[in-house]
């Protein structure tokens, strides 16, 4: 097949299409809300709880709620390897891009480098496009950017070492939580307690099968992701100048590094090594991998500049900028993996 034939027929992919169509009108509903002072100006941060509370919980538990696959479990551990290398690499490499300003500015620029919107942006959209083993990969691969984030970047932003509530925060978090309590019944369903459904022996605790009046509630839970993360973000963006924005330099650097070079140093390095048959990753492993890492700035290092008072102006402009061109190049790193 030619290369623009591969291109139309991905262009014209109703499941592409449609969450690229779905998260910029949804994104627009948000800022037009916002904008006309329709809902509360507290709207943004409510639904965010309420994606980290139940939503996003929801999600990772149950997409645990299928039948061991040993493909899946070898993606899924060098998956959860190459989080803790993306992030180190970022963490050494990406003062770099900012060396020649000063160093109240390079700090939060760095953190927001390093750290990405995998929360609002990254799973949604890996679980519209890739399903179930997106949200697998993608679970396993937060593994890694919520133990950094409550650390690394808590003690970067906010000069102090770290503390017992940080650590809670790491451990308490109700998506790790749910993340490893779905990984551990489908790691050792084989071995729980099993129950005859459907005409085979199934682990008691795959709601799936002995508890659906329980799974399918999860299963709405779930589903409100999606349009809960793209209507908070559009909410979010009617609170910033797009103008203003557009006029800081140093926040188009900072876009183009995180939106661009970040998602494009993932590609090429695990596609490098999996030609390498070193730590080699699955089509739909590096697609997860490079969405999650191409979405804008993690909300957490915003609310640690505005708590912290690290250069907030410069983190809100650089959200505002980052979010608007990922709504642009993460459909394009889509296309492109689909190419490869």
């Amino acid at each position: 097949m030619k290369g623009q034939d591969i291109l139309l027929k991905v262009l014209t992919d109703r499941e592409i299409t449609g969450v690229i169509s779905s998260s910029i009108l949804i994104i627009m509903l948000g800022i037009y809300l916002g904008r006309r002072n329709l809902v509360s100006d507290k709207a943004s941060g409510i639904l965010g709880d309420l994606m980290l509370s139940i939503s996003i919980p929801a999600l990772s538990f149950n997409a645990f709620m299928k039948d061991f696959n040993k493909n899946i479990f070898i993606n899924s551990i060098n998956i959860l390897i190459w989080g803790f290398l993306i992030h180190f690499i970022l963490i050494f490499i990406s003062k770099y891009f900012y060396k020649d300003l000063s160093k109240e500015k390079v700090i939060p620029l760095e953190m927001m480098t390093i750290f990405s919107g995998i929360t609002v942006f990254g799973i949604p959209i890996v679980q519209a496009i890739y399903g179930d083993v997106g949200i697998i990969y993608a679970s396993v691969f937060s593994i890694s950017y919520r133990i950094l984030i409550y650390s690394y970047g808590f003690m970067k932003m906010s000069d102090m070492k770290m503390d017992r509530e940080n650590v809670k925060k790491i451990f308490v978090n109700p998506v790790i939580i749910a993340t490893f309590f779905g990984l551990g019944i489908w790691l050792f369903q084989n071995y729980l307690p099993q129950v005859y459904v459907g005409g085979k022996d199934v682990a008691i605790l795959r709601i799936d099968k002995t508890a659906y009046w329980l799974y399918k509630p999860l299963a709405y839970l779930a589903n409100l992701c999606s349009p809960l993360a793209w209507l908070a973000a559009g909410l979010k963006l009617s609170e910033v100048s797009i103008r203003k924005s557009l006029r800081d330099k140093i926040s188009w650097r900072y876009s183009i590094v995180k939106t661009i070079f970040v998602p494009l140093l993932t590609v090429i390095l695990v596609i490098f090594t999996t030609k390498l048959n070193f730590l080699k990753v699955s089509g739909i492993g590096i697609g997860v991998m490079t969405i999650m890492m191409g979405t804008p700035t993690a909300s957490v290092i915003i609310a640690y500049a505005l708590k912290y008072n690290k250069e907030p102006i410069l983190a809100s402009n650089c959200s505002l900028l980052s979010t608007t061109l990922s709504i642009f190049t993460i459909p394009f790193f889509v296309i492109i993996l689909q190419l490869i």
